[in-house]
């Protein structure tokens, strides 16, 4: 039989699924002067392949991934190199004993209370800080329209 009142423990799941969602959503700045937005967002550890950035008319999505390095398997598995130590192949990592790295696709959507130039969008990307600058555009406020007999 369903209750009218949610029980507390359900306070408790909805909060963990909100902290969840917070965590994957990168942290972001906007700056406004006369002529630009500006946007930074957070992305430490993404490749820079992985950012993707499009814009509409008034808005703009801004989307990246963070992906895991690819890792051995356990270390006791993996064959002696002969000094005590397990060997691990060139490039690969041996599987970590604890891990609260996020990975994962990560998106934001900022909308613009003006049009932004969409052809004149820069972004650049520097010690996991991702910059966006995007013009404003440049449009008529008052259109006169002659009324015809």
């Amino acid at each position: 039989m369903r209750t009218l009142h949610p029980s507390p423990f359900d306070l408790f799941d909805r909060l963990e699924q909100q902290l969840q969602t917070a965590e994957r959503v990168p942290a972001a700045e906007i700056h406004e002067t006369e002529t630009t937005y500006t946007i930074a967002l957070e992305l430490p550890g993404v490749d820079r392949a992985s950012i993707d950035v499009k814009a509409t008319d008034r808005s703009l999505l801004i989307t990246a991934e963070r992906r895991s390095q690819p890792s051995a398997a356990a270390t006791a598995e993996a064959p002696s190199n002969g000094n005590g130590e397990a060997a691990v192949p060139e490039g690969r990592r041996p599987a970590p004993l604890l891990s609260e790295f996020r990975y994962g696709t990560w998106s934001r959507s900022f909308r613009f209370p003006g049009g932004i130039q969409r052809d004149a969008l820069e972004a650049h990307y520097r010690d996991g800080l991702l910059t966006v600058t995007a013009p404003k555009a440049q449009s008529l406020t008052t259109v006169s329209v002659k009324v015809a007999d």
